[in-house]
């Protein structure tokens, strides 16, 4: 890691990865840089890899070249140790929850902890799952409900409970507005938010969702062209004269998030004003 890249500033740092399935390639020579604390959105057109990206990252997808540092540590390229395991200092929650169908949403939040902390009390672990469900904004009577019982948006929040469960600095969310109605989505997008602000943890987000990109994310990565090909504030993508991302966050459904955004502070400064 170079120098500029210090763990501190960047517990996320890709450089030159290449990913692909035979011989289709998905990623080439893509880097990127998440800093620390941040809500990093991450957007791209359908097989661009966004969640290729993810599963390289944590390691679940095997990479063709390149590096890939979290926290200060090597998953892969020519300095990785097999050794080491970090996976006990991030959470994921992957599209649709991939919560265990056959245990209660209380016994999917402790298998992380049966993992990590086997010398855990059931007490201690059931408590813990217990303010874990209630973090995640579930009534508490879902401790006990199985995945067939919740509803889709339920099942979001269960399975942001579980990666949730050993308090991690890094949490990776794979789509978590998908399916959603719009209220839920909302709803979804401020928990995100006031669990970052709170807990302190950085957040890599991949969605296709503009009202979340406009509400809670810091910067965006775009994904084209087989890399990113460009990370900022939405004011800055704008500024770039990419096709796909002027066709993105231009079209219809930009402008209408962006129109939404625009009237909520409108109204949040009247608000101000007249406070």
């Amino acid at each position: 890691m170079s120098s500029s890249a210090r763990p501190d500033d960047f517990p996320i740092v890709v450089e030159g990865l290449t990913t692909a399935f035979g011989d289709h390639v998905i990623h080439r020579d893509l880097d990127l840089k998440v800093r620390r604390g941040e809500i990093l959105g991450v957007v791209g057109g359908s097989g661009t890899g966004k969640s290729v990206l993810m599963r390289s990252i944590i390691g679940l997808q095997p990479v063709e070249h390149g590096n890939i540092e979290v926290l200060g540590e090597a998953i892969v390229g020519e300095h990785a140790d097999d050794e080491i395991d970090i996976r006990s200092r991030w959470g994921v929650l992957f599209q649709g929850g991939a919560l265990f169908s056959t245990l209660t949403v209380a016994e999917n939040i402790e298998v992380p902890l049966r993992e990590f902390y086997p010398e855990i009390s059931p007490a201690l672990r059931r408590e813990i799952a217990r303010y874990k469900v209630m973090l995640s904004g579930l009534p508490d009577e879902a401790a006990d409900k199985y995945p067939s019982e919740l509803s889709g948006g339920m099942k979001k929040r269960a399975g942001l409970a579980r990666a949730l469960a050993m308090d991690p600095e890094l949490l990776f969310l794979d789509e978590p507005t998908a399916g959603l109605d719009p209220i839920g989505a909302a709803a979804f997008d401020k928990l995100t938010r006031e669990l970052q602000e709170t807990l302190g943890n950085t957040v890599f987000l991949i969605t296709h969702d503009l009202d979340t990109l406009y509400e809670i994310c810091d910067r965006v990565a775009v994904l084209a062209d087989k890399r990113v090909i460009a990370v900022g504030t939405i004011p800055e993508l704008l500024a770039l004269d990419h096709p796909w991302i002027q066709e993105y966050f231009n079209g219809p459904r930009g402008r209408a998030a962006s129109a939404v955004r625009s009237r909520a502070k409108a109204m949040d400064k009247s608000a101000d004003r007249g406070a």
